[in-house]
C-alpha cells in the first residue's frame, strides 16, 4: 500500500447541536469508506459507552481513521465525533485543536439551534474550514429551504455551499466525502522535524495502563521509541501505537498529520495530562505546544460514599475518571453529617449527572450527593479576597464587604409565540434582557444576563416546558458581579447541618428556608424528645418547624386514685425529655438529604 503523506491526510470533526444526527452520520461515513463491515455495523457505533447508548447522546469525543480511495490516490480522513450538549463544550474545543476542518451539521427540521451557533463560532476561532451540511433531508416534515435561510442569516454561510445529506439513508454521503477532500486543507506538519505531538484525550485500561490519544504535529513516532511528556517531564518507551478504525489497529509508526493512540504501560495516572506535548528526550526535543485553556468548572457538589468503608474505592474511581475527563476535578473533604467524601467540580448539571452515573455503573459505588452550588467571590471588610467553593466557607454576615456571583450570557432560541412566557421566566430569575434577534418569521433568539445559580438549577427544564420542547439554550460566563446574597443555614436541634447549607439571594431566602424546614419535618423520624428544625441567616432564625416527640402514656397503669400521683409521673416524664433533649442525638436519614435537595432546586 502506498505510504500516506501529509497531502493525503484530512483531519476534521463533526459539530452540531445535540440530537442533530452526528453519530448516525458518522455511521454512514464508516460504511461508505468500508471502515466497518456490514456484519460489524450497528447504530451509533462510535457511542460505545453504556451510558451514551442508554441516553442516546454523545458524551466523549471519538477518533476514527477512514481510508477513502479517489482516483489513483488513497486519502486518510481522521474523523473526531464530538458531543453536542453545552456541558461537554470542553470536549469539542479539544477536538477542534486537532483538526483543520469542521463538518457543521444542521437538522433540516429543527434548524439552527443554540449549540449550532456556539460550536460554529468556536470552530471559526480555531481558523477551521467549515463544511455546512443539512442533515435529515429524508424527513417528511423537513423544511430545507427555510433552514438554509436561517443558516445564511445567522451564520453568514451562502446557501449554495450547504450540502444536503441524510445520516439515515446515506443520501449525499459521497459528495460530502469529496467536499471534505476538496475544502479541508491538509495538515502542515514536517515528518522530518523533531517529534511534536499533542495529547488530546486518554482513558485508563486496568490491564494496559493509560491509553493516550495523540495528534502528531511534526516528526514521527515509532514502536519501541523513547518519548518524553514535556509537561510532567517523564520518559517512557512506546510499547504499542496505532489508529482507531474504530477498533484499535496497531501500526509501526505515526507521522506528522496523523491521529492515533499510544500505550507506554503508564500506571501512574498523574503522568498523563490532557494538552501535554510529546517529544523526544534530550536536547533535541521540540518546543511545547500551547495546549488547552483550563476548563472553567461551573457547578460544585459533594460526593460521599453511602457506606463510609467505600471511601478508598470512591477515590480510586474518581482518579480513573479524572484521567479520561480533565474537565472534572475533585478534592477530599469531610462533613459532620456525611463523613468523609470529595468536593467535585463540573461544567454543568448534565456533566454532574453523567459523572455520578458513571461512578455508580463503572465503579459500583453507592453515592450520596449534596446540593449543587456555584463558585462565589467575597471581599471581606479587612480587604481579603476569598473564593467560595461551598457554603460552609462563607464568613459571618458582619465580616462581608462585597458578595459577588457569576453572571452568564444566555442565548435562548425559541419559537416566536413563546416570547412572553420565556421573558417572564427570565424576569423571575432576575434576568436582564440584552438583545432580541429574529432568525426567521417563526424563530427568535433572546440574549439575557442571568446569575449562574438561576441557570443551572432548572432553567433548561422550564425552558423546554414553556416552549413545548422547541426551545434551546447556550450560555457562557461574563464575569462576577455584586449581589445581595446570604448563606442560609439549617439547624436541627440547635446544631448546624453543614451539608444542607445553601447560598441564595436574600429576597429568596425566606421562601427557600420555609420549604426546606417543612420538608425536613416530614422526613426526620420522631424521637423521644421534641426536635426544632430551623432555617437561619447568621444568628437570625427565619423559619421553624417542630418534630413532635414520641408520646408514651406513663399514667396508663394508674386506675383512678389521687390525681397527684399522675402529676408526679408527668413531671418526671417532662424532666426526662428535657434532659434527653440536652444530649440526645438526632439521626437524619439519607432520604431527608435527597428530599431537601429537590426542594432547594424547586422554583
Amino acid at each position: 500500500m502506498t505510504e500516506i503523506t501529509c497531502a493525503d491526510i484530512r483531519n476534521f470533526c463533526i459539530i452540531a447541536h445535540i440530537d442533530h444526527g452526528k453519530s448516525t452520520l458518522a455511521d454512514r461515513l464508516l460504511e461508505a469508506t468500508g471502515t466497518v463491515t456490514a456484519r460489524q455495523m450497528r447504530d451509533q457505533v462510535l457511542d460505545d459507552m453504556e451510558l451514551e447508548r442508554a441516553r442516546g447522546i454523545t458524551i466523549k469525543s471519538r477518533a476514527v481513521a477512514l481510508r477513502y480511495p479517489r482516483g489513483d490516490r488513497l486519502f486518510e480522513l481522521n474523523l473526531i465525533d464530538t458531543p453536542g450538549h453545552v456541558d461537554f463544550q470542553y470536549e469539542v474545543s479539544r477536538s477542534l485543536a486537532c483538526c483543520e476542518g469542521a463538518l457543521l451539521l444542521v437538522d433540516a427540521f429543527q434548524g439552527v439551534q443554540a449549540q449550532t451557533l456556539a460550536n460554529t463560532y468556536m470552530a471559526l476561532n480555531h481558523d477551521l474550514a467549515i463544511i455546512p451540511a443539512l442533515n435529515k433531508i429524508d424527513l417528511k416534515h423537513a423544511r430545507p429551504g427555510e433552514v438554509i435561510e436561517e443558516i445564511e442569516h445567522s451564520l453568514g454561510i451562502p446557501g449554495d455551499q450547504v450540502l444536503r445529506v441524510s445520516g439515515k439513508t446515506g443520501a449525499g454521503i459521497d459528495s460530502l466525502l469529496n467536499a471534505l477532500i476538496d475544502h479541508v486543507p491538509p495538515p502542515t506538519g514536517d515528518p522530518r522535524a523533531p517529534l511534536q505531538a499533542m495529547v488530546f484525550d486518554s482513558h485508563y485500561d486496568p490491564f494496559r495502563g493509560a491509553i493516550t490519544y495523540v495528534r502528531v504535529m511534526n516528526g514521527r513516532i515509532e514502536k519501541g521509541q523513547k518519548i518524553r511528556f514535556l509537561q510532567v517531564d517523564s520518559t517512557h518507551e512506546v510499547q504499542e501505537l496505532g489508529q482507531f478504525t474504530p477498533r484499535p489497529r496497531p501500526c509501526d509508526q505515526l507521522q506528522a498529520g496523523q491521529v492515533g493512540y499510544l500505550i507506554c504501560n503508564i500506571k501512574t495516572l498523574q503522568n498523563v495530562q490532557i494538552g501535554d506535548t510529546i517529544s523526544v528526550p534530550g536536547s533535541h526535543a521540540a518546543v511545547p505546544l500551547a495546549g488547552y485553556e483550563r476548563p472553567k468548572r461551573m457547578v460544585y457538589c459533594g460526593l460521599y460514599p453511602a457506606d463510609g468503608q467505600d471511601f478508598a474505592e470512591l477515590r480510586d474511581a474518581l482518579e480513573k475518571l479524572a484521567i479520561n475527563d480533565p474537565s472534572f476535578e475533585f478534592e477530599a473533604e469531610s462533613s459532620e453529617a456525611l463523613g468523609f467524601g470529595f468536593r467535585c467540580g463540573f461544567l454543568g448539571l448534565l456533566h454532574m449527572e453523567i459523572i455520578q452515573q458513571r461512578l455508580e455503573q463503572e465503579a459500583d459505588v453507592d453515592l450520596v450527593q449534596t446540593a449543587p452550588h456555584v463558585n462565589y467571590k467575597i471581599t471581606t471588610k479587612r480587604g481579603d479576597q476569598l473564593e467560595i467553593h461551598r457554603p460552609q466557607e462563607v464568613p459571618d454576615p458582619g465580616e462581608i464587604e462585597e458578595f459577588r456571583q457569576p453572571v452568564m450570557r444566555v442565548n435562548l432560541l425559541i419559537p416566536s409565540e413563546s416570547i412572553g412566557p420565556i421573558m417572564k421566566l427570565c424576569h423571575e430569575r432576575r434576568g436582564i434582557l440584552q438583545s432580541t434577534e429574529y432568525l426567521s418569521t417563526t424563530r427568535v433568539m433572546l440574549t439575557y444576563r442571568l446569575p449562574l445559580a438561576e441557570v443551572i438549577y432548572d432553567l433548561y427544564d422550564k425552558l423546554k416546558s414553556a416552549t413545548r420542547g422547541y426551545g434551546t439554550m447556550d450560555y457562557e460566563l461574563i464575569d462576577y458581579f455584586p449581589a445581595d446574597l446570604v448563606r442560609l443555614d439549617i439547624l436541627v436541634n440547635g446544631q448546624r447541618v453543614d451539608a444542607l447549607s445553601i447560598i441564595c439571594d436574600r429576597a429568596d431566602a425566606d421562601r427557600r428556608g420555609r420549604a426546606v424546614v417543612k420538608k425536613l419535618k416530614q422526613e426526620i423520624d420522631r424521637h423521644m424528645f421534641e426536635i426544632a428544625v430551623q432555617a437561619a441567616i447568621g444568628s437570625r432564625v427565619i423559619a421553624r418547624e417542630t418534630v413532635p416527640a414520641i408520646r408514651k402514656n406513663v399514667t396508663a397503669k394508674c386506675y383512678g386514685g389521687d390525681i397527684t400521683r399522675k402529676r408526679k409521673l408527668w413531671a418526671k416524664q417532662r424532666e426526662g425529655k428535657k434532659r434527653l433533649k440536652s444530649f440526645g442525638r438526632v439521626d437524619i436519614p439519607q432520604t431527608a438529604f435527597m428530599a431537601v435537595l429537590e426542594t432547594g432546586a424547586d422554583k
